[in-house]
This record gives C-alpha cells, structure tokens and sequence, in this order.
C-alpha cells in the first residue's frame, strides 16, 4: 500500500480561507450559497484565469441508514432530506472543489462525481456493485457514530474492494453523526486502534448543513490530495515502464 500523504503537503490545506481564493470559490457559490452543478455542468473562469479540470469517481460506501445520502448533500452544499430512505438505485452528485498545489502553486479544479447506491439494492441487483466499480478512483466508507454494527462492518466493506480486479483506488474512512455525543455508540479508542491497524485516515462528519466551505473542507481537502497523490504515483510508474522499454529496445 503506498503512504498517505500528511495533510498539506501537496495542497494548501486552508486555501478557502485565503485572499487569493475569493474568485476561484466564487464560481462555485451563488449568492453565498453552493451551486448545484449538472452532469453537464461546469465552473466559467474568466480567460486570465483559466483552470484545468480534473475528472473522478467516488463511490460512497456503507450500510443502510449511515447516512451516505446525505454525506452527498452536504459535499455538494444540497439540503439533507428530512427524513430517511434507503436509495432505490444510484444516484449521483457532482461536487466542483478548487484546490491550490502547494510545490507548483498552480491551482485545479477537482470534479468529484459522487455515486450513492443503497444497500438493499445492491443485494437485490448483482448488476450494480460493478457498475460502481468501474473506472471508480476512491471510495468514502461511512459508519454512524450511533451505529456499532455500522463500524465493525468497516472490515468487510474494505474487503470487498481490496481484490486486484479493482486497481489502484483511494480509500478514506468517515464517521457520520459526530455531533450526536450523547448517542455514541463508537468510542474514539476503538477508532484510533481502527486508524492504526487499517492505515486509514478517518474523518469525522456532523451536524447541520451550513453554507461555510470550512464545514467540508478537510474532507474535500483530504480526498483531492489523496487522488492527486495517486495520480503522480501512478505517472512515475507509467514514465518508468516506458524508459525500462526504450533501454531494452536499445
């Protein structure tokens, strides 16, 4: 397994709360609110400022009730519905996130098209797993704080996506329903034994959805240097295989 990059060391970890941000995070708020942004759907930058985007997949895992769902919203800035369902199928939100490298200073647009399934219907449907596994780049594996079947079912969640046939993908923990304290169900021992022995960073999420990008920040942060961390090592990988061929065709 490679190493995760320490937080901050390839992007600027607070950007969005810096002066030179302002126009970038602008194109993804409408009067000071989060835009909704279609499958079609992009940021405009004026010419001088002119950004790449780069394109992911995130599949959102966990069992029913943890709250992936609304996980979605709250990424995208979206409502969190009042009250529960178990998704009927896939669903999708794509959440636009500018981020600035910390070597280069150049700054990035990261689309990160997020894919929520329901439990049942995964069991239901053998057509849909695969479908989410196909090109994904990372997967967010959710448990609720509330929830202790919901955490020590993390295990087999991550097996399922640890087989070679799925590649190279970023995996990131969260626990869900961190502001309900007086309802935990998961102590923070056992999570950190689960941080230690897994090698996973683990994030934590609750709360009411607001529109301060503070709020998803570190998870948004965290997920953007993991996947751009992935793809520089995968890039040196390709730029080594291809020297090691023209020295043998030499």
């Amino acid at each position: 397994m490679a190493p995760v990059p320490s937080p901050g060391s390839i992007i600027v970890a607070d950007w969005h709360r810096c002066k030179d941000s302002k126009e970038y995070f602008s194109k993804i708020l409408h009067r000071k609110r989060r835009k909704n942004f279609g499958l079609l759907e992009s940021p405009v930058m004026p010419p001088h400022l002119a950004v790449d985007t780069v394109h992911y997949k995130i599949f959102i895992s966990g069992k029913s009730g943890v709250g992936k769902t609304s996980l979605a919203a709250r990424l995208a800035g979206q409502n969190i519905p009042n009250m529960h369902y178990d998704t009927t199928g896939i669903e999708t939100t794509v959440v636009y996130w500018p981020v600035k490298l910390r070597e280069s200073g150049r700054v990035l647009f990261f689309r990160l098209q997020l894919w929520d399934c329901g439990e049942n219907a995964l069991r239901r449907f053998d057509h849909l797993l695969p479908a989410c596994k196909e090109q994904v780049d990372a997967v967010l594996f959710l448990f609720s704080f509330t929830d202790r079947t919901s955490f020590d079912d993390l295990s087999n969640q991550i097996a399922k996506w640890t087989e070679p046939a799925v590649g190279r993908v970023v995996k990131l923990v969260v626990g869900t329903k961190f502001d309900l304290f007086m309802h935990h169900d998961v102590a923070e021992r056992d999570v950190k034994d689960f941080q230690e022995r897994e090698r996973l960073p683990v994030l934590r999420m609750g709360g009411e959805v607001s529109d301060r990008l503070g709020d998803v920040a570190p998870l948004l942060n965290c997920l953007a240097e993991q996947l751009w961390h992935q793809d520089c090592l995968a890039a040196a990988l390709a730029s080594h295989h291809s020297q090691q061929e023209a020295v043998t065709l030499v």
